[in-house]
Protein backbone atom coordinates (compact mmCIF):
# COMPACT_ATOMS: atom_id res chain seq x y z
CA UNK A 1 0.00 0.00 0.00
CA UNK A 2 2.78 2.56 0.90
CA UNK A 3 3.97 2.16 -2.57
CA UNK A 4 1.36 4.10 -3.94
CA UNK A 5 1.72 7.03 -2.28
CA UNK A 6 5.41 8.11 -2.52
CA UNK A 7 5.50 9.45 -6.31
CA UNK A 8 2.28 12.07 -5.14
CA UNK A 9 4.69 12.75 -1.68
CA UNK A 10 7.73 13.51 -3.39
CA UNK A 11 6.30 15.35 -5.96
CA UNK A 12 4.29 17.61 -3.52
CA UNK A 13 7.45 18.07 -1.50
CA UNK A 14 9.07 19.32 -4.74
CA UNK A 15 6.69 21.66 -5.14
CA UNK A 16 6.76 23.15 -1.72
CA UNK A 17 10.61 23.23 -2.67
CA UNK A 18 10.34 25.38 -5.90
CA UNK A 19 8.05 28.21 -3.95
CA UNK A 20 10.45 27.94 -1.23
CA UNK A 21 13.41 29.13 -3.59
CA UNK A 22 11.09 31.33 -5.93
CA UNK A 23 8.05 33.13 -5.34
CA UNK A 24 7.13 36.54 -3.54
CA UNK A 25 9.74 36.62 -0.57
CA UNK A 26 7.01 34.98 1.83
CA UNK A 27 6.60 32.17 3.97
CA UNK A 28 5.00 29.36 2.06
CA UNK A 29 1.67 28.47 3.44
CA UNK A 30 -0.29 25.36 3.04
CA UNK A 31 -3.63 25.23 2.22
CA UNK A 32 -6.03 21.92 1.94
CA UNK A 33 -5.49 19.99 -1.04
CA UNK A 34 -9.19 18.50 -0.75
CA UNK A 35 -12.78 20.41 -0.60
CA UNK A 36 -14.57 19.63 2.61
CA UNK A 37 -17.60 16.98 2.29
CA UNK A 38 -20.88 18.23 1.96
CA UNK A 39 -24.00 16.20 2.47
CA UNK A 40 -25.73 15.85 -0.54
CA UNK A 41 -28.97 17.70 -0.60
CA UNK A 42 -30.95 15.60 -2.86
CA UNK A 43 -30.99 15.44 -6.86
CA UNK A 44 -34.03 17.14 -7.07
CA UNK A 45 -32.44 20.31 -4.92
CA UNK A 46 -29.31 20.14 -6.11
CA UNK A 47 -26.93 22.89 -4.24
CA UNK A 48 -26.04 25.74 -7.00
CA UNK A 49 -21.57 25.96 -7.67
CA UNK A 50 -22.62 29.66 -7.22
CA UNK A 51 -23.03 29.13 -3.53
CA UNK A 52 -19.80 27.81 -3.33
CA UNK A 53 -18.03 31.18 -5.06
CA UNK A 54 -20.24 33.32 -2.62
CA UNK A 55 -18.85 31.29 0.54
CA UNK A 56 -15.34 30.93 -0.69
CA UNK A 57 -12.22 32.92 0.81
CA UNK A 58 -10.21 32.57 -2.28
CA UNK A 59 -9.42 36.11 -3.43
CA UNK A 60 -11.27 37.41 -6.37
CA UNK A 61 -11.08 39.19 -9.17
CA UNK A 62 -13.38 42.34 -10.09
CA UNK A 63 -13.01 43.17 -13.95
CA UNK A 64 -14.42 45.92 -15.22
CA UNK A 65 -16.55 45.51 -18.44
CA UNK A 66 -17.54 48.21 -20.73
CA UNK A 67 -21.13 48.75 -21.42
CA UNK A 68 -21.63 51.88 -23.61
CA UNK A 69 -23.18 51.07 -26.23
CA UNK A 70 -23.82 48.32 -28.84
CA UNK A 71 -20.15 48.77 -30.08
CA UNK A 72 -19.04 47.38 -26.64
CA UNK A 73 -21.66 43.81 -26.54
CA UNK A 74 -21.77 41.06 -27.23
CA UNK A 75 -19.80 40.94 -24.21
CA UNK A 76 -17.63 37.74 -23.48
CA UNK A 77 -17.36 36.04 -20.07
CA UNK A 78 -20.04 37.39 -17.68
CA UNK A 79 -22.04 34.27 -17.65
CA UNK A 80 -19.86 33.05 -15.32
CA UNK A 81 -19.05 35.96 -12.70
CA UNK A 82 -20.80 35.05 -9.54
CA UNK A 83 -21.73 38.86 -9.19
CA UNK A 84 -22.24 41.64 -10.98
CA UNK A 85 -22.47 45.43 -9.80
CA UNK A 86 -23.90 47.56 -12.65
CA UNK A 87 -23.20 51.60 -12.32
CA UNK A 88 -24.18 54.52 -14.07
CA UNK A 89 -21.13 56.44 -16.08
CA UNK A 90 -21.23 59.61 -18.52
CA UNK A 91 -23.14 60.08 -21.32
CA UNK A 92 -25.94 57.67 -19.90
CA UNK A 93 -24.29 54.76 -20.33
CA UNK A 94 -23.93 52.06 -17.73
CA UNK A 95 -20.53 50.11 -17.03
CA UNK A 96 -20.48 46.27 -15.47
CA UNK A 97 -18.03 45.19 -12.64
CA UNK A 98 -17.90 41.09 -12.38
CA UNK A 99 -16.30 38.89 -9.91
CA UNK A 100 -14.74 35.89 -10.67
CA UNK A 101 -13.27 33.70 -8.28
CA UNK A 102 -12.94 29.57 -8.36
CA UNK A 103 -13.91 29.60 -12.40
CA UNK A 104 -11.57 29.37 -15.56
CA UNK A 105 -13.46 31.67 -17.74
CA UNK A 106 -10.63 31.79 -20.95
CA UNK A 107 -12.19 35.03 -22.05
CA UNK A 108 -13.53 37.77 -20.14
CA UNK A 109 -14.47 41.53 -21.83
CA UNK A 110 -14.52 44.30 -23.27
CA UNK A 111 -12.23 45.24 -20.50
CA UNK A 112 -12.57 49.72 -19.66
CA UNK A 113 -11.23 52.05 -17.58
CA UNK A 114 -12.20 52.35 -13.95
CA UNK A 115 -14.32 54.97 -11.92
CA UNK A 116 -13.70 56.18 -8.71
CA UNK A 117 -16.87 55.14 -6.99
CA UNK A 118 -16.50 51.38 -8.22
CA UNK A 119 -13.81 51.18 -5.69
CA UNK A 120 -16.00 51.16 -2.84
CA UNK A 121 -17.27 47.82 -4.19
CA UNK A 122 -13.77 46.36 -5.07
CA UNK A 123 -12.60 47.58 -1.44
CA UNK A 124 -15.75 45.80 0.78
CA UNK A 125 -15.15 42.77 -1.30
CA UNK A 126 -11.65 42.49 -1.13
CA UNK A 127 -10.62 41.87 -4.52
CA UNK A 128 -7.81 42.08 -7.14
CA UNK A 129 -8.82 44.77 -9.39
CA UNK A 130 -8.52 44.25 -12.96
CA UNK A 131 -8.92 47.45 -15.44
CA UNK A 132 -7.59 49.03 -18.83
CA UNK A 133 -7.18 52.40 -18.06
CA UNK A 134 -8.81 55.16 -15.55
CA UNK A 135 -10.76 58.56 -14.89
CA UNK A 136 -8.31 60.95 -13.06
CA UNK A 137 -10.59 61.13 -10.04
CA UNK A 138 -10.30 56.88 -10.18
CA UNK A 139 -6.14 57.00 -10.60
CA UNK A 140 -5.63 59.25 -7.57
CA UNK A 141 -7.83 57.17 -5.52
CA UNK A 142 -6.54 53.93 -6.36
CA UNK A 143 -2.84 54.94 -6.03
CA UNK A 144 -4.21 56.91 -2.49
CA UNK A 145 -5.97 54.04 -1.30
CA UNK A 146 -3.33 51.02 -2.16
CA UNK A 147 -5.50 48.84 -4.01
CA UNK A 148 -3.94 45.49 -5.63
CA UNK A 149 -4.70 46.18 -9.32
CA UNK A 150 -4.07 44.72 -12.95
CA UNK A 151 -4.31 47.89 -15.08
CA UNK A 152 -3.73 47.24 -18.93
CA UNK A 153 -2.57 50.95 -19.47
CA UNK A 154 0.59 50.47 -16.71
CA UNK A 155 3.46 49.17 -17.40
CA UNK A 156 3.64 45.31 -17.67
CA UNK A 157 0.50 44.89 -16.86
CA UNK A 158 -1.25 45.37 -20.62
CA UNK A 159 0.58 41.95 -21.74
CA UNK A 160 -2.89 39.89 -20.17
CA UNK A 161 -4.46 41.41 -22.41
CA UNK A 162 -5.63 41.27 -26.46
CA UNK A 163 -7.22 43.39 -29.06
CA UNK A 164 -10.04 42.24 -31.20
CA UNK A 165 -10.88 45.38 -32.83
CA UNK A 166 -14.15 45.84 -35.34
CA UNK A 167 -13.20 48.98 -37.02
CA UNK A 168 -10.72 51.65 -36.94
CA UNK A 169 -9.99 53.69 -33.31
CA UNK A 170 -12.39 50.87 -31.93
CA UNK A 171 -11.60 50.89 -28.33
CA UNK A 172 -14.43 48.36 -27.72
CA UNK A 173 -11.53 45.74 -27.97
CA UNK A 174 -9.72 44.64 -24.87
CA UNK A 175 -9.95 40.96 -23.52
CA UNK A 176 -8.34 38.67 -20.74
CA UNK A 177 -8.86 35.54 -19.51
CA UNK A 178 -8.50 34.43 -16.06
CA UNK A 179 -5.50 32.29 -16.54
CA UNK A 180 -3.92 35.59 -17.46
CA UNK A 181 -4.85 37.27 -14.26
CA UNK A 182 -3.98 35.20 -12.13
CA UNK A 183 -0.73 34.73 -13.48
CA UNK A 184 -0.31 38.29 -13.06
CA UNK A 185 -1.52 38.71 -9.87
CA UNK A 186 0.69 35.90 -8.85
CA UNK A 187 3.86 37.61 -10.70
CA UNK A 188 2.98 41.11 -8.80
CA UNK A 189 2.72 39.41 -5.25
CA UNK A 190 -0.37 40.29 -4.22
CA UNK A 191 -2.61 37.67 -1.88
CA UNK A 192 -4.59 35.14 -2.10
CA UNK A 193 -6.60 34.71 0.67
CA UNK A 194 -9.71 36.92 0.61
CA UNK A 195 -13.29 37.13 2.49
CA UNK A 196 -16.45 35.81 1.41
CA UNK A 197 -18.86 37.43 0.18
CA UNK A 198 -20.65 40.32 2.31
CA UNK A 199 -24.56 39.30 1.21
CA UNK A 200 -25.67 35.89 2.76
CA UNK A 201 -26.40 32.89 -0.07
CA UNK A 202 -28.77 29.96 1.76
CA UNK A 203 -27.85 26.81 -0.22
CA UNK A 204 -31.17 25.72 -1.45
CA UNK A 205 -33.90 27.81 -3.51
CA UNK A 206 -36.83 28.88 -2.13
CA UNK A 207 -39.63 31.02 -3.11
CA UNK A 208 -39.85 33.97 -0.39
CA UNK A 209 -42.82 36.17 1.03
CA UNK A 210 -42.84 39.04 -1.15
CA UNK A 211 -45.28 40.75 -4.04
CA UNK A 212 -45.70 39.16 -7.24
CA UNK A 213 -43.91 41.57 -9.64
CA UNK A 214 -44.11 41.76 -13.67
CA UNK A 215 -41.21 42.73 -15.96
CA UNK A 216 -38.44 44.77 -13.95
CA UNK A 217 -37.36 48.33 -15.60
CA UNK A 218 -34.59 49.64 -14.56
CA UNK A 219 -33.78 53.21 -16.31
CA UNK A 220 -30.05 55.05 -16.08
CA UNK A 221 -30.94 57.36 -19.16
CA UNK A 222 -33.68 58.06 -21.52
CA UNK A 223 -30.98 56.19 -24.09
CA UNK A 224 -30.40 52.95 -21.97
CA UNK A 225 -32.55 51.04 -19.86
CA UNK A 226 -32.04 47.66 -18.72
CA UNK A 227 -34.80 45.01 -18.68
CA UNK A 228 -35.51 41.61 -17.07
CA UNK A 229 -38.16 38.62 -17.13
CA UNK A 230 -38.51 36.35 -14.73
CA UNK A 231 -38.45 32.88 -16.30
CA UNK A 232 -40.39 30.43 -14.12
CA UNK A 233 -39.55 27.60 -15.44
CA UNK A 234 -35.45 28.03 -14.63
CA UNK A 235 -36.29 30.65 -11.54
CA UNK A 236 -33.75 33.15 -13.27
CA UNK A 237 -34.48 36.96 -15.18
CA UNK A 238 -33.39 36.54 -18.38
CA UNK A 239 -31.59 40.46 -19.43
CA UNK A 240 -32.29 42.85 -21.53
CA UNK A 241 -31.00 46.30 -22.66
CA UNK A 242 -32.91 48.52 -24.61
CA UNK A 243 -35.74 45.63 -25.80
CA UNK A 244 -32.92 43.52 -26.99
CA UNK A 245 -32.00 40.47 -25.38
CA UNK A 246 -28.50 41.01 -23.49
CA UNK A 247 -26.79 37.87 -25.26
CA UNK A 248 -23.05 36.98 -24.68
CA UNK A 249 -20.47 36.02 -27.55
CA UNK A 250 -21.14 32.21 -25.91
CA UNK A 251 -24.88 32.87 -27.27
CA UNK A 252 -25.74 32.55 -23.36
CA UNK A 253 -28.39 35.22 -22.59
CA UNK A 254 -27.67 36.82 -19.34
CA UNK A 255 -30.05 35.46 -16.63
CA UNK A 256 -29.44 35.95 -13.01
CA UNK A 257 -31.18 34.33 -10.51
CA UNK A 258 -31.01 37.50 -7.85
CA UNK A 259 -31.30 40.96 -9.04
CA UNK A 260 -30.76 43.63 -6.51
CA UNK A 261 -32.11 46.75 -7.41
CA UNK A 262 -30.83 50.10 -5.24
CA UNK A 263 -31.61 53.51 -6.11
CA UNK A 264 -28.44 55.68 -5.34
CA UNK A 265 -28.17 59.27 -6.50
CA UNK A 266 -25.75 60.08 -9.18
CA UNK A 267 -24.50 64.23 -10.35
CA UNK A 268 -21.68 65.61 -12.17
CA UNK A 269 -18.72 65.24 -10.75
CA UNK A 270 -17.35 69.12 -11.35
CA UNK A 271 -13.95 68.30 -13.07
CA UNK A 272 -14.99 69.80 -16.32
CA UNK A 273 -16.06 66.70 -17.94
CA UNK A 274 -19.16 64.62 -18.05
CA UNK A 275 -18.28 61.77 -15.58
CA UNK A 276 -20.54 61.58 -12.93
CA UNK A 277 -20.05 60.81 -8.85
CA UNK A 278 -22.18 58.73 -7.08
CA UNK A 279 -23.22 58.70 -3.25
CA UNK A 280 -22.43 55.35 -2.32
CA UNK A 281 -22.13 56.21 1.01
CA UNK A 282 -24.78 56.22 3.35
CA UNK A 283 -28.35 54.55 2.93
CA UNK A 284 -31.10 54.29 0.63
CA UNK A 285 -34.24 51.98 -0.47
CA UNK A 286 -34.31 48.98 -3.03
CA UNK A 287 -36.02 46.54 -4.16
CA UNK A 288 -34.62 42.63 -4.11
CA UNK A 289 -36.04 40.73 -6.69
CA UNK A 290 -36.04 36.64 -7.12
CA UNK A 291 -38.63 33.67 -7.30
CA UNK A 292 -40.98 35.94 -8.98
CA UNK A 293 -41.35 37.83 -5.76
CA UNK A 294 -40.33 41.59 -5.15
CA UNK A 295 -39.14 42.62 -1.53
CA UNK A 296 -38.44 46.00 -0.59
CA UNK A 297 -35.32 46.57 1.12
CA UNK A 298 -33.07 49.51 2.75
CA UNK A 299 -29.14 49.53 1.81
CA UNK A 300 -26.84 51.26 3.84
CA UNK A 301 -22.71 51.81 4.01
CA UNK A 302 -20.81 53.60 6.63
CA UNK A 303 -17.96 54.47 4.59
CA UNK A 304 -16.37 53.90 1.14
CA UNK A 305 -14.67 50.46 2.24
CA UNK A 306 -17.39 48.94 4.52
CA UNK A 307 -19.74 46.53 3.59
CA UNK A 308 -22.94 47.19 2.21
CA UNK A 309 -25.65 45.88 4.43
CA UNK A 310 -28.87 44.97 3.20
CA UNK A 311 -32.01 44.94 5.03
CA UNK A 312 -35.59 43.70 4.50
CA UNK A 313 -38.89 45.55 6.35
CA UNK A 314 -38.86 43.42 9.09
CA UNK A 315 -35.64 44.61 9.93
CA UNK A 316 -33.86 40.89 8.94
CA UNK A 317 -30.51 40.62 7.08
CA UNK A 318 -31.42 39.77 3.35
CA UNK A 319 -30.53 36.46 2.38
CA UNK A 320 -30.21 35.55 -1.64
CA UNK A 321 -31.07 32.16 -2.97
CA UNK A 322 -28.60 30.39 -4.88
CA UNK A 323 -27.46 31.34 -8.28
CA UNK A 324 -25.56 34.43 -9.61
CA UNK A 325 -26.51 38.03 -8.60
CA UNK A 326 -26.88 41.34 -10.23
CA UNK A 327 -27.04 44.45 -8.00
CA UNK A 328 -28.38 47.44 -10.09
CA UNK A 329 -27.77 51.14 -8.79
CA UNK A 330 -29.78 53.18 -10.48
CA UNK A 331 -31.00 56.40 -9.97
CA UNK A 332 -33.61 57.44 -7.31
CA UNK A 333 -37.36 56.81 -8.83
CA UNK A 334 -36.07 54.83 -11.73
CA UNK A 335 -37.24 51.17 -10.50
CA UNK A 336 -40.21 49.99 -11.92
CA UNK A 337 -42.10 46.29 -11.76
Amino acid sequence: MMGKFVRPIAWVLALALAFSLVGCGEDPVTTPVDAPVVDEPGADTPISPVVGQFQSTVRPYAVMIDNDDQNARPQAGVEDAYLVYEMMVEGGASRMMAFFRDVDTAKIGPVRSSRHYFLDYVMEHDAIYVHFGWSPRAQSDLESLGLDKINGVLGSDGDIYWRERKFAGDWHSAYTSIAKIKAKADAKCFKTEGKAANIPMQEQFAVPQGTDHGDIRLTYSGSYRVGYVFDAETNTYKRYINGGAHTMQSGVQLAPTNVIALEVANFPLGDGSARQDLTTVGSGKGVYFTAGKAQPITWSKASRSADTKYTLEDGSALTLNPGQTFVQLVPPGNISY
